[in-house]
């Protein structure tokens, strides 16, 4: 009786995987290929970690970003472009289907938000500049201390809110700076556009919103840490980090509304 000859998957390319999947649909091949993507998975958490850091923790992210690259493999035509673009928007909507589903933005913080972020919007799109603290507060009727205090409190739904609004348009193709566009000129060219149009937003955010964001999401401080680093309170450091995320929103909203 003959042997089947035992096949080393490891030193096998990814494409060679899908090959070979398509062919036998041997569930190693599948877990292998959703395992060599762990790194994407990681990557993507880090970046909205704010999302989810309140109720789960890192691994739990990754272990449910495992089943959706799985998932992921069984759908996945590769004549539609690459893999890693492919399941990167399913990575970042699972991880915003999660949040939703916890549901941990109380729903008056989730209403002083939103009111902040419509009339800051009311007041960029009537002068093109966006309003001081003091000025939206006057607007909203609120005291200064108050207003603060909402801002404080809207990290979180002001980043939920972003990802939303990445989720909601499919002219944004992938995570940015995740994967490798060079095989598809026109989704690099897209993609291109719109990294160049979100460092101009982020270019015209204050000096210390712009630290906040680098601090955040370039060298995945906490909010804690990023108070020490700047010599300011972590109250202080979301407030900062909400108005810019706010302002990015409302920047990328109108520039991808009128895509």
């Amino acid at each position: 009786m003959k042997t089947v000859p035992e096949v080393n998957y490891e030193s096998m390319t990814t494409e060679e995987l899908f090959e070979e999947y398509a062919r036998t649909h041997q569930q190693e091949i599948k877990w292998e290929i959703a395992l060599r993507h762990t790194g994407l998975i990681k990557n993507i958490a880090l970046q909205i970690r704010g999302v989810y850091c309140s109720f789960t923790q890192l691994d739990d992210i990754i272990n449910e970003g495992l089943i959706v690259l799985a998932d992921a493999v069984d759908k996945y035509d590769p004549t539609r472009g690459r893999f890693d673009m492919y399941v990167a928007k399913r990575i970042r909507g699972m991880i915003v289907d999660v949040a939703r589903q916890q549901d941990w933005v109380p729903r008056t913080v989730r209403q002083r938000a939103q009111r902040i972020e419509k009339a800051r919007a009311e007041v960029f799109n009537a002068t093109g500049r966006f309003p001081s603290d003091n000025e939206l507060a006057q607007q909203l009727e609120m005291s200064v201390s108050d207003y603060q205090e909402a801002m404080a409190n809207a990290s979180l739904h002001s980043i939920l809110s972003l990802e939303e609004l990445f989720e909601s348009h499919a002219q944004w193709p992938v995570s940015p700076g995740i994967g490798d566009t060079s095989e598809l000129p026109e989704q690099a060219l897209q993609n291109e556009e719109l990294l160049v149009m979100l460092t101009k937003a982020v270019g015209s955010l204050k000096d210390n919103e712009q630290v906040v964001l680098s601090l955040y999401y370039e060298h995945n401080l906490k909010m804690k840490d990023i108070a020490s680093c700047m010599g300011i309170s972590a109250p202080r450091v979301s407030q900062i980090h909400a108005k810019a995320i706010q302002k990015l929103r409302i920047i990328l909203s109108q520039y991808l509304n009128e895509k």
